[in-house]
């Protein structure tokens, strides 16, 4: 039965709504995928499957010319007089033979780099001629494993949904997604509707394949989506590429084509290898067959990625228009091996839309009602490609197995050996859940926090914590309680949460907690644990000064208006100083300096506190501004997107009162402002600067001073965009107002791009700045020059900075190495 409710699906898919079907092969019968099938002088059309497979839609018999095209083939026109539908007509295409002419081979200039500038010189006049548009948009993604990992970190990785046969081999991710786009150039803007969005084996059918993100112009200077890979046609492209000229041949309109070999200047540079066409005397892109690899665009897991793009001319704008692109990928990661490709086909453009000011708002993404809960009859009469027969399988086996996973009986079994308790499992922690009625219990293992510090000596952590899901919108409740035991001071410190949340638009959130616990008594936290753990026991530096807190505390946050983010908490606490119990390190006493004490203003002063114990309630109101913040609105949850357009503001007001000493009390204020510009090919650049103010100088304890961060580590893990290179950790603060400011730009190659013998090693050139100003002190400074993108073939996650910092004339400097594991 199955068998032939799987061939009756199969049958109405391919063919119940076909207007024009058939295969195409090339001459030794093999099945060619992604030839653009389209009417003749028009722009919209379709294109083959992975099978060769095409059905090409028409709202009438008659006459016709069909246009047969991809790249490396000769295009083929098919004149039909159609009668009935449906109708067949399979096609064979011929290898396209690419000839140089003789003047081509004679002449002393390379004719390759004529046709490059001749493209850059036009890229605005071709595309000014689409510079507004409406389309639609069809893509489909596909992802195949082989020979999947049975088990990833100990965990049983199940057969991805039903996708998965005896060889752990199959296909892992099948999506479609139609939509509605639209386009503006100046300035630019992009809008998408999605009518209709599947995904293999899952309720709310929302895909990745998203417009925006796979429109992919290689008429802009850099490609972001490759990780701002540099264009084949930038301005600046000759910095980066070579070009050959590897013949011409003549298009179905007997326009001259010329295919152009991209010869890297550099191996490792973030470019692309293949070929692009382009059209005589027009200068614009026929077409695209391109590649590259995870070493170019930092991403050392990614073996491959392939990009190839169709253009057809448009008599109607006189232009070359994209109609088809696809996406291929090849991942190697942790002994996963995903291949696969994304296809997206563009029809029905509307180059004269009629675009008001309410077109283009904040809102990017959009879905219409019920988009993903189209049936299969619909997505028939919609789909422009037809699905290969093993994707019709993978629809219909896991739309069946889906049904079956859901219910409490399978949910019971795959429960039944998650939660195995393991031998290890006090140690790395424990998870008890029940899928069915959606909620855990967790136990976090002692790993999960352990640490050393001079207070507690060997600290750990134990706790229990409970998840409980009211819904598929993000409505939820937590609460749990945790340990911390030091085993120097013999203090056992608990903590206890809960907290609830509505949705996952506005994401409104309730929190109240208390207990016992130790804090940094600089807040923004200069120092990691686990780099205090080394240093402490390798070097003997206890950079990490703590006090000790009991609180209660409620909190509340949500976005109150798209970009607007507001946050509040009311605590009320007992702070209490901390003295160091225990000297041990397994760096002797004898050759290093002994542990300085848990005083960060007098190191040397074992038996004085910092400050004195006291109790004080603390209001903190705040909110966080992306200005002109993009947004996503998905079924079920609004996805945020930062403009880098713009900076992203925060501020805050905390009023510190009811204190037991009543000096204590204070108002502060503080802002901050950050960004990150893209800007293309000559890099990123990033700014962070941040004030304070109090309302009224007070001899407040040192946690509530206005402090900056520091750094005394050689060796680093973050990007310490809001942290000093040479600072030491507690060396400025002040009760009166201060502000810091951080500018970096990270040059990527195109300053060391363009330096012979240099530009081999693929280093990005990084220069920045910072300083600081504090109420009655003299101002700090460093200045830092860096070379990022350090290390071998695909892993380049080394960073080296030499910074000189300048305070009231005495100057420093030094190297900090930094661990990049995202470039």
């Amino acid at each position: 039965m199955k068998k032939i409710t799987f061939l009756f699906l199969f049958f109405c898919i391919s063919y119940s709504f076909a207007q024009v079907k058939g295969k195409i092969t090339n001459s030794k019968n093999a099945p060619l995928s992604f030839v653009s099938v389209y009417l003749d002088k028009t722009v919209t059309g379709t294109t083959s499957n992975d099978n060769g497979d095409y059905v090409l839609e028409l709202k009438k018999t008659g006459k016709y010319t069909i246009i047969y095209q991809i790249l490396g083939y000769k295009t083929v026109k098919k004149s039909v007089d159609i009668s009935s539908f449906p109708y067949t007509l399979d096609v064979v295409l011929e290898e396209e033979k690419v000839e140089l002419d003789e003047i081509s081979i004679s002449t002393k200039d390379n004719p390759a780099n004529r046709i490059i500038r001749n493209v850059i010189a036009n890229k605005d006049k071709n595309t000014d001629k689409y510079a507004n548009y409406t389309a639609k948009f069809y893509s489909r993604g596909l992802t195949r494993i082989k020979d999947a990992p049975e088990k990833f970190l100990g965990q049983n990785m199940g057969d991805f949904g039903g996708g998965l046969d005896s060889t752990r081999s199959g296909i892992v991710y099948l999506s479609e997604t139609f939509s509605n786009i639209s386009f503006q150039k100046k300035p630019k803007r992009f809008k998408e509707k999605i009518v209709a969005s599947k995904v293999s084996g899952q309720d709310n059918g929302v895909s990745f394949n998203r417009a925006e993100d796979s429109n992919i112009n290689l008429y802009e200077n850099s490609i972001e989506i490759f990780n701002d890979l540099v264009s084949p046609i930038s301005s600046n492209a000759f910095s980066y590429y070579k070009y050959k000229l590897e013949g011409t041949f003549y298009d179905k309109n007997g326009k001259l084509i010329n295919k152009i070999k991209l010869i890297p200047k550099r191996k490792n540079d973030r470019i692309f290898n293949g070929s692009i066409y382009i059209v005589e005397d027009d200068w614009a892109l026929y077409g695209a067959d391109l590649s590259t690899t995870g070493t170019q665009i930092n991403i050392p897991f990614v073996n491959s990625l392939g990009l190839k793009q169709g253009y057809n001319y448009s008599e109607k704008i006189d232009a070359w228009v994209l109609i088809s692109q696809s996406i291929e990928f090849d991942i190697a990661f942790l002994g996963f091996k995903p291949r696969g490709k994304f296809s997206y086909v563009y029809s029905d453009y509307d180059f004269a839309p009629k675009f008001t000011e309410n077109t283009f708002t904040n809102e990017v993404l959009s879905f219409e009602e019920n988009a993903t809960k189209k049936d299969t009859v619909y997505w028939n009469t919609l789909r422009p490609v037809p699905l290969t027969r093993e994707e019709v399988k993978d629809y219909s086996i896991k739309d069946s197995i889906k049904v079956v996973r859901k219910s409490k009986k399978y949910l019971d079994s795959v429960n039944k050996v998650q939660n195995k308790f393991g031998f290890l499992s006090p140690i790395t922690g424990y998870t008890y859940r029940n899928s069915y009625e959606k909620w855990s219990l967790s136990y976090n293992g002692l790993l999960d926090e352990l640490s050393f510090n001079t207070v507690q000596g060997f600290n750990a952590s134990a706790g229990l914590s409970y998840f409980k899901r009211l819904n598929d919108k993000g409505k939820w409740w937590s609460a749990g309680v945790n340990v911390n035991y030091g085993f120097s001071d013999k203090r056992a410190r608990p903590t206890f949460y809960f907290s609830k949340k509505w949705n996952n638009f506005s994401r409104p959130r309730f929190s109240i907690s208390g207990g016992i616990t130790t804090l940094q008594f600089n807040p923004r936290n200069p120092i990691s644990k686990m780099d205090n753990l080394i240093r402490s026991l390798l070097r003997r530096d206890n950079y990490m000064k703590i006090y000790e807190k009991e609180y209660a505390r409620i909190s509340y946050s949500e976005e109150i208006k798209n970009g607007v983010y507001f946050y509040s908490s009311l605590e009320y606490a007992n702070r209490k100083p901390l003295f160091n119990t225990t000297n041990y390190s397994f760096a002797r006493q004898s050759r290093n300096d002994p542990y300085t004490s848990n005083n960060p203003l007098e190191p040397n002063n074992y038996s004085t506190a910092p400050f004195t114990a006291h109790k004080i309630a603390t209001l903190n109101v705040g909110a966080r501004i992306v200005f002109a913040q993009k947004y996503l609105s998905y079924p079920d949850s609004k996805f945020n997107a930062d403009n880098s357009k713009y900076p992203t503001l925060s501020l805050n007001y905390r009023k510190r009162f009811a204190a037991s000493n009543s000096s204590f009390n204070s108002d502060l204020f503080t802002g901050n402002l950050r960004q990150f510009i893209n800007t293309g090919n000559y890099g990123d650049l990033t700014y962070n600067i941040r004030g304070g103010l109090f309302l009224k100088q007070k001899d407040v304890p040192i946690m509530d001073l206005l402090q900056a961060n520091g750094n005394q580590l050689a060796f680093v893990t973050d990007n310490q965009l809001n942290s000093f290179g040479l600072l030491e950790y507690y060396r400025f603060f002040t009760n009166d107002k201060y502000a810091e400011a951080h500018i970096e730009h990270n040059f990527r190659g195109s300053i060391l791009g363009k330096v012979p013998l240099l530009n081999k090693l693929n280093f990005h050139l990084v220069g920045g700045a910072k300083t600081l100003f504090m109420a009655d002190t003299k101002p700090y400074t460093e200045y830092s020059v860096g070379l990022d993108n350090i290390g071998f073939g695909k892993w380049r996650f080394l960073r080296i900075d030499y910074i000189r910092s300048n305070y009231a004339g005495i100057k420093n400097d030094g190297f900090v190495f930094r661990l990049n594991l995202l470039n």
